[in-house]
C-alpha cells in the first residue's frame, strides 16, 4: 500500500498542494512552522477522517476560506483507492471513495492504513488510560469494521444508561435491557482488545530486543475492570448489577471497557511510573513498529509509515533501527535537515523542501 498522489486545497497554511510521492522514502524538509506536519496530518485525516492534533475540524481550514479539500490516491495490490474529503466550517464533512459518497465514517476505515509516529506519542506511555484506549481503538477500527460498529453501539448504550442513572430513579427492568446490550457490545470490544495485546506481545519481543541489543524485554498487559476475563459476559453483567446503587449516586457506569487500560512493562517494571524517558521513547517505537507488523499480518499489505519530526528526538541506535528496517514500506518523514538520512536515501527516494506552505523545487 502506498500513496501515489496527495492533493490539498485551503488546508491549514496550504492554498494548493498537488504532489506525487515515491513508493519508498519521502522526506519533507524545512524549518519549523513551515507546514511539514500539516502534510502528515492531511494524510492521517484521509485514513481516519480526523486529525491527530485537534478535535476541531474548522481549525484545518485555511483562514478566510469556506472549506478545505483533501485527496489521496492509494496504490493497492488489488484495487487502487481514491479518497476525497471535503471539510466544511460548520463541522460537517463529505467523503468519497472512488467517487462514491459514503454515508458512515466506518466505511472509510481500512481503505487506507497508516501508522503515525510523532513526539506526542509519548502520551501513550505517560498519560491517562483514555489515551491508551484511544490508541488501541484507533488501531482496531482501521483493521476491523465490526470493531468500529461494536464501539459505536457500546458508547451509545453507555451514554443512555448514564442518563438513566443520573435521573436517580432506577427502573430495574429498563436497566436490565441496557445492561444486556452493554455486556454484548462490551464483550466483543474486550475480546478484540485482548487479541490485539496478544499480537503486540508477539511482535514486540523481537523488535524491542533488536532496538536495545537484547538488554531489555517488553510486555503488554491488559488491565480490565472485568476481573474474570475467562467469563467476561457473566462477570460484566454481575458487576453492573452489583454497582447499580453506587453508579446511580455518581451518575456514571463504573465498569466496562470504557474504563480499561493496558500496562507497558520493561524488564517487569511499569514504564509509565518508573521508566526513563529513553525507555518510554523506545517503548513507543516498539509499539509503532509492532503495529506495522500487525497491519501487514491482517491485511496482507504494509501500511504507510508517517514519521513526524521524530528522528531528531532519538539516539543513534533507535534512529538506525527505524531507517534500516523500513525496507519496502512507504515512509514519509518530516525533518529540519537530512544529514542523518543520506546513507538511507537512494535514487527511489524523494526529498521535498517546504517553505511557507509551499513545496519548492
Amino acid at each position: 500500500m502506498f500513496i501515489k498522489r496527495l492533493q490539498m486545497l485551503n488546508y491549514r497554511n496550504y492554498n494548493v498542494l498537488d504532489i506525487s510521492l515515491g513508493q519508498n522514502v519521502n522526506v519533507f524538509m524545512g524549518d519549523n512552522a513551515q507546514g511539514k506536519t500539516n502534510i502528515l496530518e492531511g494524510i492521517y485525516y484521509c485514513a481516519f477522517a480526523r486529525s491527530h492534533r485537534t478535535s476541531k475540524d474548522r481549525e484545518l481550514i485555511k483562514w478566510n476560506s469556506d472549506n478545505a479539500l483533501l485527496s489521496v490516491t492509494v496504490g493497492r495490490e488489488r484495487l487502487d483507492k481514491r479518497i476525497d474529503i471535503s471539510i466544511l466550517k460548520d463541522g460537517k464533512k463529505a467523503i468519497q471513495i472512488n467517487k462514491v459518497k459514503i454515508k458512515k465514517i466506518g466505511e472509510l476505515f481500512g481503505n487506507f492504513n497508516v501508522v503515525m509516529f510523532s513526539p506526542e506519542d509519548l502520551k501513550i506511555i505517560k498519560d491517562s488510560p483514555g489515551v491508551r484506549r484511544k490508541f488501541i481503538d484507533m488501531e482496531l477500527c482501521q483493521l476491523d469494521a465490526k470493531y468500529y460498529y461494536n464501539l459505536v453501539q457500546y458508547n451509545k448504550v453507555l451514554n443512555e444508561r448514564n442518563t438513566i442513572l443520573r435521573n436517580r430513579s432506577i427502573n430495574k427492568d429498563i436497566l436490565d435491557v441496557y445492561d444486556m446490550q452493554l455486556v454484548e457490545f462490551g464483550y466483543n470490544i474486550i475480546v478484540e482488545r485482548l487479541k490485539y495485546i496478544e499480537k503486540l506481545n508477539k511482535y514486540s519481543a523481537k523488535i524491542h530486543a533488536d532496538i536495545t541489543s537484547g538488554k531489555e524485554k517488553i510486555e503488554f498487559k491488559y488491565i480490565s475492570t472485568i476481573k474474570d476475563l475467562e467469563n467476561i459476559k457473566e462477570s460484566f453483567y454481575s458487576l453492573l448489577e452489583k454497582n447499580r446503587a453506587r453508579d446511580s449516586e455518581r451518575g456514571i457506569t463504573s465498569v466496562g471497557p470504557h474504563r480499561d487500560d493496558f500496562m507497558v512493562l520493561i524488564n517487569d517494571i511499569d514504564t509509565k511510573s518508573y521508566g526513563s524517558q529513553g525507555q518510554q521513547r523506545t517503548a513507543v517505537l516498539t509499539i509503532k513498529f509492532s503495529s506495522l507488523k500487525i497491519i501487514k499480518e491482517l491485511t496482507g499489505e504494509h501500511p504507510v509509515l508517517l514519521l513526524d519530526d521524530v528522528l531528531s528526538e532519538l539516539d543513534f541506535s533507535r534512529k538506525r533501527y527505524i531507517l534500516s528496517t523500513i525496507g519496502d514500506i512507504q515512509t514519509i518523514i518530516t525533518c529540519t535537515g537530512i544529514e542523518d538520512l543520506y546513507e538511507y536515501l537512494d535514487d527511489k527516494s524523494k526529498v521535498f523542501k517546504v517553505k511557507d506552505g509551499e513545496i519548492l523545487n
